[in-house]
């Protein structure tokens, strides 16, 4: 396995979590019903439904690719997560550029000019019981990893093992930002499903090398 970032690869890791999202949609939604709409599962899956049916007509240059992974995902995504998920890959792909193959450190900062996608979308920040719990965390390891010079099976594994504790420190907290935050303490001892699809990016990530 080259240590390259291709838009091979990135296809295959959007593949890859478009089939995540489909195997947890279930779980995503009774996550979703304790704390939400009951619909996150749903929504998800049917816009990455519609993602992974187009990538093999997708541009097929890096960032061109995910910059269009991000606009589907907008166009076809419903709720709180089409524009989040969608800022995340616009932003990535606009970072990365379309040389063939990145390095890792290139990747890294792709994600987290991602990360402050989200950020300026959302207005989340530490500790608000959202996909910023993973993200934020799971894109400081990569990062590291990747400086670190790590292979890139290697970089991929630290971000899943951050995101993963990210995605779990979400139960303990009381949501502060989205329909969640209306039940106030109710919301604490519930795992939130935007950081529980979040989580799934990473995993696929592994995948998406192994």
């Amino acid at each position: 396995m080259s240590d390259r970032i291709t838009a091979e690869l990135l296809s295959r890791w959007v593949h890859e979590f478009s089939a995540l999202v489909s195997v947890h949609h279930d779980r995503l939604n009774a996550l979703d019903a304790a704390i939400g709409d009951a619909d996150h599962g749903t929504n998800l899956d049917r816009g990455f439904t519609v993602v992974a049916a187009g990538l093999p007509t997708a541009p097929q240059r890096p960032g061109d690719l995910i910059r269009h992974v991000g606009r589907t995902v907008v166009s076809n995504v419903g709720g709180a997560a089409g524009p989040l998920f969608g800022t995340f890959f616009v932003c990535l792909g606009d970072a990365i550029g379309n040389d063939p193959a990145l390095d890792t450190r290139r990747f890294a900062l792709g994600l987290r000019a991602g990360l402050a996608g989200v950020v300026a979308r959302g207005r989340a920040e530490p500790g608000d019981k959202t996909l910023y719990d993973v993200l934020a965390p799971a894109v400081d390891a990569i990062d590291a990893a990747a400086l670190a010079q790590y292979d890139l099976p290697d970089v991929f594994h630290a971000g899943l093992l951050a995101a993963s504790a990210g995605r779990d420190s979400t139960i303990d907290m009381l949501a502060r930002k989205g329909r969640a935050s209306y039940l106030g303490e109710r919301s604490v001892g519930h795992l939130d499903p935007g950081a529980t699809s979040a989580c799934l990016l990473f995993t696929a990530a592994t995948l998406s090398v192994t």
